[in-house]
């Protein structure tokens, strides 16, 4: 591998898992991402003498999720703003699917980016729904349309419709505001979806949890999404790629999280990823990466004298229960069963469960917490899967490659553009894709300037 990784990244434009941004709703899990080209982006202030975004040419491929990472007051931020254009570029050009948006009308832009800022940004005086509801409003749906995508949103970010549509954002816990905001971000299917520091206003599990339903949720809509966090292991978590700025946007390094962790580009990346890079490994194998164990299984409204006699027969110390949509609902012990008559799918909030596209490490913080040496995965929609234990992740880790992977890393430099021939190949790639039209996406929650 080459000393600096960014060197000669200037050959090949990334456009996604299969080539082609295609359109496609809640559910379908085709490809949905729109790639994202910044070439040669500067912005300079007015009375400034450094720019805050110097020369920048950044390649985010299409139904990625790129992360970008560094001190306070990097440009990083900026950066994303531009790409939405709430912070107009002083120079150079945005080019989204292919299109330069740069001489766009701002506002019919931001119709067809999903933003999403800390907290969620909820308006205060208007129900869930109704947040939800804003863009598809703007954009002329009918009531009908727009009362289904709400409930279908809420489901999707895992709050039921029936309790939570018609609740105001005071009524609602800081994770139920950030997922509200974004379903809301979604709420008109955007490609892009822009996150300024989303779960930095909530509680340690509450973001773990939060970085969860956002993978799970990707996995199943494939958007593009552009993350800011000053969090490196949340950005090793949740990005495909890393960008990690210094002052004025220049770019340290972009690359994979693996490689970024085998091979810092210089200091200034050592020391912002901080010690422990040989722990932080655990952070990019996932739980769906490992073989899970299969338990002994109830349903609600099962005798519970049945599940007993299953579990006795198989030697394993607890059974799982499922309520009516395969979601684990309780953890059993034979001794717990042999109190029951019937099994029912009364809710056990403190079961210890993690999503498919959780870490290891958050596993094992789940098995350490819960003292059960297990825990419970599910996957889309919180359908149960399997269960992980301590040995499957001690296994994982030695069965783990300790090379990072070969794999192209996206185009990242300052003061480049990228070549016309990538350029062309780029927008040859896209012309059947998903074009930026009025009914495409969201900027609710967005502050405007």
């Amino acid at each position: 591998m080459p000393e600096n990784p960014n060197h000669s990244r200037t050959t090949t434009i990334h456009t996604g898992p299969d080539g082609v941004s295609r359109p496609g709703g809640v559910g379908q899990g085709e490809g949905h991402g729109a790639s994202i080209l910044l070439e040669e982006v500067t912005k300079q202030y007015p009375g400034q003498g450094k720019p805050a975004v110097g020369g920048l040419t950044l390649e985010i491929p299409a139904g990625s999720v790129v992360m970008f990472v560094g001190p306070s007051g990097c440009g990083k931020t900026t950066t994303l703003k531009m790409i939405n254009r709430l912070i107009e570029p002083t120079e150079g050009r945005i080019v989204i699917n292919g299109e330069d948006v740069t001489g766009m009308d701002g506002d019919q832009l931001r119709r067809n980016i999903g933003y999403v800022i800390q907290a969620g940004g909820l308006f205060p005086h208007m129900t869930v729904a109704s947040n939800i509801a804003i863009v598809p409003k703007m954009l002329g749906w009918d009531k009908r349309r727009i009362a289904e995508r709400v409930d279908e949103l809420l489901e999707l970010v895992s709050l039921d419709p029936a309790v939570y549509r018609d609740r105001y954002p005071k009524e609602l816990s800081g994770g139920q505001q950030q997922r509200v905001g974004v379903a809301r971000a979604l709420a008109a299917d955007p490609p892009v979806l822009l996150m300024d520091e989303p779960f930095g206003a909530v509680d340690p599990i509450t973001r773990q949890r939060l970085q969860d339903e956002l993978l799970s949720i990707q996995s199943e809509l494939h958007k593009t999404i552009v993350c800011v966090t000053h969090d490196f292991d949340e950005a090793m978590k949740l990005g495909d790629w890393i960008a990690v700025f210094n002052e004025g946007a220049q770019l340290e390094q972009y690359d994979s999280p693996e490689r970024i962790l085998a091979h810092p580009n210089n200091e200034f990346v050592e020391s912002f990823i901080g010690s422990g890079a040989g722990l932080k490994q655990l952070s990019l194998s996932r739980v769906k990466d490992v073989e899970l164990r299969q338990p002994v299984v109830g349903r609600a409204g099962e005798r519970a004298s049945d599940v007993l006699s299953r579990l006795q027969g198989s030697g394993k110390r607890h059974a799982v229960i499922l309520d009516g949509r395969n979601r684990p609902a309780q953890l059993l012990t034979a001794r717990q069963l042999s109190w029951l008559s019937m099994v029912t799918d009364q809710a056990d909030a403190n079961l210890p469960v993690v999503g498919e596209q959780a870490t290891l490490n958050d596993a094992l913080d789940e098995m350490l917490v819960a003292t059960t040496g297990h825990a419970l995965v599910t996957g889309q929609r919180g359908v149960f899967l399997g269960m992980i234990d301590v040995e499957s992740v001690t296994q994982a880790i030695t069965d783990a490659r300790t090379a990072a992977s070969d794999s192209d890393a996206p185009v990242g430099l300052n003061s480049g553009a990228i070549p016309a021939v990538a350029l062309a190949q780029a927008a040859k790639v896209h012309d059947d894709a998903l074009p930026l039209g009025p009914d495409a996406a969201s900027d609710a929650g967005g502050d405007r300037p």
